[in-house]
C-alpha cells in the first residue's frame, strides 16, 4: 500500500465514521440489551461527558478490558500522586467494575468513545487532556488522528503487537506507518514488540517489561475465603481459569478421571467471559457433575464436584482456594492468558501450548520450573493427578514461580522514567498553574 493510498483509506474512514455516527444507536442498543453496555452511560460512548472536568492539568488513560486495567494502576497511581488529575476510559462492563472496585473516586471513569470523529472530536473538545496513554494494543486511527490534529502527546505502554497482528499490519506497511508516527513514545513489553512497533514506523521505541508483573497480587474477601476454606478443608483441589469454550469440558472431563483416584477431589472453573456461564453449568451438569456457582450462595458440600467462579473481578479468591491452576485459552482456544496472577499467588502453572500473546512470560516461568505445558485433555489430568500427589515437586513449582515474578518486575519504574518529559511538566503546572474547570 502506497503512502498516497494510505492516507485516502484514512480519510475515507474518518468520512465513513461521520456517516455512520448517527445510525450507531441500534448497535449500541444490541450490545446493552446483551450485558455488554450500561444503558445509563451510553451516552458516553458518544463522547458525551458524564461529570465535570477538574481543574488543572489532566492525563488521559485508556485500557481495552479487565488485564489491561489492571496493568495500569500502578502507573495511574503515580501519576496521581503526583496531583495531576486522570481521566481512564475502558470498553467493556467487567474493567469499570474493576475500575470501581480499585480505584474509586481517585479517578474519572467514562467509556471510551466510539472511534468515530463526532465522537471522539467532543469526548477530546470536553476534556481537553494534556497527554494521552494508551496500553498495550490499543490501536484506533481516528483517536490517534484527531489526538495528533489538536498536538496532544500520544504514548503506548506495555506496548505489544501479536504474531497473529503483525503480518497484517505488515501488509499494509503504508496504512501503519501513517499511523504509528503520530506517537510521542512507545514503550514496549519486550525486544520482539520493540523490533516489531519500529519496523512499523514507530519513533522512538524503548522496551520496559511487562507492567502486569509489577502489579499487586488481586485481593480476595477475607470473609468468603475463610468461609470456602473451611468448607474444603482437606479436600484436594485445582482450578482451570481463564477458561474459553472447550476447556470447561477439558477440566470436567479431567475431574471424572481423577475423582476415584483422588477422593474428595473439587475442581474449581472460571470462565474468561462470565456471561457464559449458564452454559457452562448446564454443560457441567449434563455430565453428572454436581456444580455450586458462586453466586448461588450455596455452601460446597462433600458432594460437590465443580466450583464455578462467575463473578467478576474474584480470580484472588479462586487462586487462594488452591494450589495447582490451569490458565486457559492455550489448550483449544488461541493465544493464552496472562500466568503472572497464579505465579504471585502461590500456584504450579499448567497450560496449553497456544499461548503466542504471553509468550515470553511462559518461556521465563517455564525455563525456571513453574510452569508446565500440556498438548491434551489426558495430558493435562496426567499433570493434575501428578501435582495434586506431588508435595514436593507441587512446592517447587511454586517458589520457582514467586521468584521468577521477583526478577521480572522492574517495568513500573522504567515506563515512569520513560515518561518523565511528559510528566514532569505537568507536575508542575499541577503545582502552579491549575486550569480552570470545564
Amino acid at each position: 500500500m502506497s503512502s498516497r493510498l494510505a492516507r485516502l483509506t484514512l480519510s475515507i474512514y474518518r468520512w465513513g465514521g461521520v456517516a455512520l455516527y448517527p445510525v450507531i444507536g441500534p448497535y449500541l442498543a444490541v450490545r446493552a440489551a446483551k450485558g455488554k453496555e450500561e444503558r445509563a452511560r451510553r451516552r458516553e460512548r458518544y463522547g458525551v461527558a458524564g461529570v465535570p472536568r477538574p481543574a488543572g492539568p489532566l492525563v488521559w488513560f485508556h485500557a481495552a478490558s479487565v488485564g489491561e486495567t489492571n496493568s495500569i494502576i500502578p502507573l495511574i497511581k503515580e501519576v496521581r500522586r503526583r496531583g495531576i488529575a486522570v481521566v481512564l476510559t475502558t470498553g467493556t462492563v467487567t474493567s469499570a467494575k474493576v475500575v470501581h472496585d480499585r480505584l474509586g473516586s481517585d479517578v474519572i471513569h467514562q467509556y471510551v468513545p466510539l472511534d468515530l470523529k463526532p465522537a471522539v472530536s467532543r469526548f477530546l473538545e470536553y476534556w481537553h487532556p494534556d497527554l494521552a496513554i494508551m496500553a498495550e494494543s490499543e490501536i484506533w486511527p481516528m483517536t490517534i488522528l484527531e489526538l495528533s490534529r489538536r498536538h496532544i502527546p500520544q504514548v503506548l505502554v506495555n506496548g505489544r503487537i501479536s504474531d497473529r497482528s503483525f503480518p497484517r499490519w505488515q501488509r499494509r506497511q503504508a496504512f501503519a506507518e501513517a499511523l504509528f508516527e503520530n506517537f510521542a513514545l512507545v514503550i514496549a513489553q519486550s525486544d520482539v514488540d520493540a523490533e516489531r512497533f519500529s519496523a512499523l514506523g514507530a519513533l522512538p521505541v524503548t522496551v520496559s517489561g511487562n507492567l502486569k508483573v509489577d502489579t499487586d497480587a488481586p485481593p480476595a474477601d477475607a470473609e468468603a475465603l475463610s468461609t470456602y476454606l473451611g468448607q474444603i478443608a482437606g479436600r484436594r483441589t485445582w482450578a482451570a481459569i481463564s477458561t474459553f469454550e472447550g476447556e470447561e469440558a477439558a477440566a470436567g472431563n479431567v475431574h471424572r478421571a481423577l475423582k476415584e483416584r483422588t477422593p474428595g477431589l473439587l475442581t474449581i472453573v472460571v470462565p474468561r467471559h462470565p456471561e457464559r456461564s449458564d452454559a457452562v453449568a448446564d454443560m457441567l451438569a449434563a455430565r453428572g457433575l454436581k456444580v455450586v456457582r458462586r453466586t448461588s450462595g450455596e455452601p460446597l458440600t462433600p458432594e460437590t464436584d465443580i466450583f464455578l467462579g462467575d463473578t467478576i473481578g474474584e480470580m484472588g479468591l479462586y487462586l487462594r482456594m488452591t494450589e495447582v491452576a490451569f490458565v486457559g485459552r492455550s489448550l483449544f482456544a488461541e493465544g493464552g492468558q496472562n500466568p503472572l496472577e497464579p505465579a504471585m499467588l502461590g500456584c504450579a502453572i499448567l497450560s496449553g501450548g497456544n499461548v503466542q500473546n504471553f509468550r515470553e512470560t511462559y518461556q521465563k516461568l517455564a525455563r525456571n520450573g513453574s510452569a508446565k505445558m500440556v498438548r491434551d485433555v489426558e495430558m493435562l489430568a496426567k499433570g493434575v493427578h501428578y501435582l495434586l500427589n506431588n508435595d514436593e515437586m507441587r512446592r517447587q513449582m511454586i517458589d520457582a514461580g514467586q521468584e521468577t515474578v521477583q526478577e521480572m518486575r522492574g517495568a513500573l519504574r522504567a515506563t515512569v522514567k520513560g515518561l518523565e518529559p511528559y510528566i514532569n511538566p505537568l507536575t508542575v503546572k499541577a503545582r502552579l498553574h491549575p486550569r480552570q474547570s470545564s
